[in-house]
Protein backbone atom coordinates (compact mmCIF):
# COMPACT_ATOMS: atom_id res chain seq x y z
CA UNK A 1 0.00 0.00 0.00
CA UNK A 2 2.82 2.11 1.02
CA UNK A 3 4.32 1.79 -2.87
CA UNK A 4 1.00 2.83 -4.78
CA UNK A 5 0.55 6.01 -2.07
CA UNK A 6 4.14 6.84 -3.05
CA UNK A 7 3.64 6.90 -6.42
CA UNK A 8 0.55 8.51 -6.36
CA UNK A 9 2.71 11.64 -4.74
CA UNK A 10 5.44 11.42 -6.97
CA UNK A 11 2.91 11.47 -10.06
CA UNK A 12 0.91 14.04 -8.04
CA UNK A 13 4.16 15.78 -7.82
CA UNK A 14 4.62 15.70 -11.56
CA UNK A 15 1.48 16.96 -13.06
CA UNK A 16 0.41 19.83 -10.34
CA UNK A 17 4.55 20.96 -9.75
CA UNK A 18 4.90 23.69 -7.49
CA UNK A 19 7.76 26.46 -7.23
CA UNK A 20 8.99 27.81 -4.50
CA UNK A 21 7.75 30.91 -2.92
CA UNK A 22 10.49 33.78 -2.75
CA UNK A 23 9.34 36.87 -2.27
CA UNK A 24 8.78 38.82 1.72
CA UNK A 25 6.47 36.39 3.51
CA UNK A 26 2.35 37.46 3.40
CA UNK A 27 -0.07 35.00 3.56
CA UNK A 28 -2.17 36.49 0.86
CA UNK A 29 -0.12 36.89 -1.24
CA UNK A 30 1.32 32.89 -0.26
CA UNK A 31 -2.67 32.13 -1.20
CA UNK A 32 -2.42 34.03 -4.11
CA UNK A 33 0.97 32.69 -5.55
CA UNK A 34 -0.27 29.08 -5.16
CA UNK A 35 -3.57 30.07 -7.33
CA UNK A 36 -1.76 32.10 -9.88
CA UNK A 37 0.47 28.79 -10.49
CA UNK A 38 -2.88 26.27 -10.61
CA UNK A 39 -3.83 28.62 -13.33
CA UNK A 40 -0.92 28.73 -15.17
CA UNK A 41 -0.54 25.12 -14.66
CA UNK A 42 -4.61 24.03 -16.12
CA UNK A 43 -4.14 26.72 -18.70
CA UNK A 44 -0.78 25.02 -20.03
CA UNK A 45 -2.63 21.70 -20.16
CA UNK A 46 -5.79 23.37 -21.82
CA UNK A 47 -3.43 24.96 -24.41
CA UNK A 48 -1.96 21.49 -25.07
CA UNK A 49 -5.67 19.63 -25.07
CA UNK A 50 -6.42 22.55 -27.73
CA UNK A 51 -3.36 21.99 -30.08
CA UNK A 52 -3.42 17.90 -29.98
CA UNK A 53 -6.95 18.64 -31.14
CA UNK A 54 -9.02 17.35 -28.23
CA UNK A 55 -10.55 20.60 -27.14
CA UNK A 56 -12.09 23.29 -29.97
CA UNK A 57 -10.56 26.53 -30.06
CA UNK A 58 -13.74 28.14 -28.51
CA UNK A 59 -14.16 24.97 -26.02
CA UNK A 60 -10.64 26.13 -24.88
CA UNK A 61 -11.23 30.32 -24.88
CA UNK A 62 -14.35 29.44 -22.75
CA UNK A 63 -12.41 26.94 -19.86
CA UNK A 64 -9.64 29.81 -19.95
CA UNK A 65 -12.28 32.76 -19.42
CA UNK A 66 -13.86 30.81 -16.33
CA UNK A 67 -9.88 30.12 -14.95
CA UNK A 68 -9.06 33.80 -15.66
CA UNK A 69 -12.54 34.85 -14.00
CA UNK A 70 -11.72 32.06 -10.54
CA UNK A 71 -9.00 33.96 -10.32
CA UNK A 72 -9.86 37.67 -10.51
CA UNK A 73 -12.78 36.49 -7.99
CA UNK A 74 -9.79 35.16 -5.61
CA UNK A 75 -7.61 38.09 -5.58
CA UNK A 76 -10.71 40.55 -4.69
CA UNK A 77 -12.02 38.35 -2.09
CA UNK A 78 -8.07 38.67 -0.62
CA UNK A 79 -7.75 42.20 -1.46
CA UNK A 80 -11.15 42.94 0.72
CA UNK A 81 -9.85 40.33 3.19
CA UNK A 82 -6.56 42.12 3.87
CA UNK A 83 -8.37 45.76 3.84
CA UNK A 84 -10.94 44.17 6.96
CA UNK A 85 -7.50 43.20 8.69
CA UNK A 86 -5.94 46.33 8.14
CA UNK A 87 -8.54 47.97 10.08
Amino acid sequence: MKQESDFLSELCDFLYPRDSYYSKFKPDDLVFNNNLQEFSQRVSYICSLQTGGKLSPEEAYQQIHLLWKKLKRTKKELESLNKENSK
